[in-house]
């Protein structure tokens, strides 16, 4: 192998679907997501040779490379995870490090992955190897880059490449205003407990279910036609269907960071990820993002956003 290896892998926001990814829902019903990568990324260093140093890897991220490590069989390098998101933000942060563990580690070994096999690879790392209870929609984000559609079921992920011309993203990279609360979430507990709902047949859990996949569908539209006014009321909507999963996915906090977003111009607003913490999006009107960011900021800390179209990539 090289001396050294780095890749990167970004993270993302979800827009709608999320929750319908995730088995056994995707499988038997049909799952539909749509997300868009953002530039925050995780950045996974191969190096040949042991070094007794210590780096700034998390415990959690050491355990997802070094998993990876023992899927590639490679014992005679070391491996190192830097981040430059907050931690349990709800923005798929585990998938990215995984996406980029996989993707290095397959270079060290002269592979060459596709997307979609790099993204499977490392949903199955987080899945058997680690226990950790989750659907797929980060892992392709993270591998693909870019705006997607996603769809799930038995048979496989369709994935399905948004095209958004430049004038769209500078909208949506100037009108989508991401705060990361501060508070941190254990995802896979709310996974767990919502995937258990839909188990018991509870029919609140199933209508609410597909009207995110339902809305989701819808979302791929507006991005495609570039109509972010439409996206940010879909944004809304899935909120509503969101919250109503779990008593633990909306937090006191996350709803005063709404509540003053939207009465300042806020045209949709929803938490990221499985909530319960990280990171609230809002989509600002047009004209009104700073309105939007003056009224919220007080509440968090506002992530400078931008859009990554490349998905994981090799550095060196």
């Amino acid at each position: 192998m090289p001396d050294l290896i780095i890749t990167r892998a970004p993270t993302r926001i979800d827009f709608g679907g999320g929750w319908t990814d995730v088995p056994p829902y995707a499988d038997e019903v049909g799952g539909f997501v749509c997300n868009l990568a953002i530039a925050r990324y995780a950045t996974v260093r191969v190096e040949r040779g042991d070094r007794s140093d210590a780096d700034a890897t998390s415990a959690a991220d050491r355990g997802i490379v070094d998993a990876a490590a023992r899927r590639f069989r490679m014992r005679d390098a070391h491996i190192s995870v830097a981040s430059d998101f907050p931690i349990g933000a709800g923005l798929g942060g585990s998938s990215a490090v995984g996406v980029a563990a996989v993707a290095a580690l397959a270079a060290a070994r002269g592979e060459r992955m596709q997307p979609s096999a790099i993204a499977e690879l490392s949903r199955e790392i987080e899945i058997s190897d680690l226990g950790i209870a989750g659907g797929r929609q980060d892992h392709y984000a993270a591998a693909y880059g870019g705006a997607l559609g996603l769809r799930f079921g038995a048979s496989g992920v369709v994935v399905r490449r948004i095209p958004i011309n430049s004038s769209t993203r500078a909208e949506l990279e100037r009108r989508c205003v991401v705060i990361y609360t501060g508070q941190s979430r254990i995802s896979s507990d709310t996974i767990e407990a919502v995937i258990g709902a839909y188990r018991a047949k509870d029919a609140h859990v199933l209508r609410a279910l597909g009207k995110m996949r339902q809305n989701a569908e819808s979302m791929v539209d507006a991005l495609a036609t570039s109509n972010v006014d439409t996206l940010g009321v879909l944004v809304r909507e899935q909120w509503s269907y969101q919250r109503s999963l779990h008593p633990a996915i909306p937090t006191p906090l996350i709803d005063e960071i709404i509540e003053r977003g939207m009465a300042a111009g806020a045209v949709g607003a929803k938490a990221l990820g499985a909530s319960g913490g990280g990171c609230v999006l809002l989509i600002a009107g047009t004209r009104r993002a700073d309105d939007v960011r003056a009224a919220v900021a007080p509440l968090g800390e506002i992530l400078p956003l931008a859009i990554d179209e490349h998905g994981v990539e090799r550095c060196q």
